[in-house]
């Protein structure tokens, strides 16, 4: 049985707050559709050490695979469109340990 796949994206900062959220309604149900289940989204609670206070998400998928294939898939790939560099963000797709 594959390892869970999981998406993390720290923003580091949000430019054109309006074409983040017009990303969010496409690339949301984008990666439901894909699978995905989210963990948590929205600003940190507490940051500790290097941790800005901005906006995080945390997606889990069946494997890596399916968040990868999600990721380079025609429904996300427009979502990122859309996107178009409104913020920087650190994204990553990790295996989970189970």
């Amino acid at each position: 049985m594959a390892k869970k796949g999981y998406l993390v994206s720290a923003y580091r900062s949000i430019k054109d707050p309006d074409a983040v959220a017009a990303y969010a309604k496409l690339a949301g149900p984008a990666l439901q559709a894909a699978g995905a289940r989210f963990l948590a989204r929205g600003v940190p609670q507490h940051t500790y050490e290097a941790g800005l206070k901005e906006r995080m998400v945390v997606v889990e998928f069946p494997s890596v695979a399916a968040a990868v294939a999600c990721h380079d898939g025609a429904a996300y790939q427009a979502a990122l469109k859309v996107f178009n560099h409104a913020a920087e963000r650190d994204f990553r797709i990790i295996e989970g340990l189970e």
